[in-house]
């Protein structure tokens, strides 16, 4: 006997609608990415309240970083800088007297195809561009584009390639994408990305 048999609903055409819808919803819901939402700067425990993935707490009096305990996509909430990541394995978020104060993630739950690791890139990029960031040292270091020449510059496991964007004096992204070497698809040219967001480094 089925679940549905079972609560009465075998031969209730409405009910089985219902029943459908519920189960619609809750995969929906089920589906949902754990995300960590937070601004830089800002109180680690409003981080923590606020994001749906469980982090644990910062130690007063210390520079370190602690990582999610689980898949997390990152939802930066600036209200005029955000944006939106993948869903990440990797991440890992610093803090600094208690409150967030930089971190770095790989978005991406797997080593991916160059197809699919550009369409990340491409899309962080625009997500970026839209906010109003800009893409800085453009000369050493210019923006990913889905060409010939940066693709053979990514199958290039001696090269790779990295992007610099900063937000007015605000923020700095670094977003590098490298070959990798997946001992599960040996045979397949597999791509890791790494992003860091902290205040501005270096010059711009």
């Amino acid at each position: 006997m089925s679940w549905l048999a079972k609560i009465g609903w075998r031969r209730s055409g409405p009910g089985l609608v219902v029943a459908a819808s519920l189960v619609w919803i809750a995969l929906r819901l089920g589906a949902e990415d754990p995300e960590i939402a937070l601004m830089l700067g800002e109180p680690w425990e409003d981080m923590r309240q606020r994001s749906s993935a469980s982090i644990g707490p910062a130690v007063s009096g210390n520079y370190w970083g602690t990582v999610p305990k689980s898949d997390a996509r990152l939802r930066f909430i600036d209200p005029q800088y955000g944006f939106m990541s993948p869903p990440a394995r990797f991440f890992m978020i610093r803090y600094k007297d208690m409150r967030v104060a930089d971190l770095s993630l790989s978005p991406q739950v797997e080593p991916l195809l160059l197809d699919d690791t550009l369409k990340v890139v491409l899309d962080l990029q625009e997500q970026w561009r839209k906010a109003g960031w800009e893409p800085i040292r453009v000369a050493s270091n210019p923006p990913f584009a889905d060409t010939p020449e940066w693709r053979a510059r990514l199958r290039n496991v001696n090269r790779g390639g990295t992007s610099y964007w900063r937000a007015s004096d605000k923020y700095q992204v670094m977003l590098v994408v490298g070959r990798f070497k997946d001992d599960r698809r040996p045979t397949e040219e597999r791509y890791l990305m790494t992003l860091q967001l902290a205040a501005p480094w270096g010059p711009p």
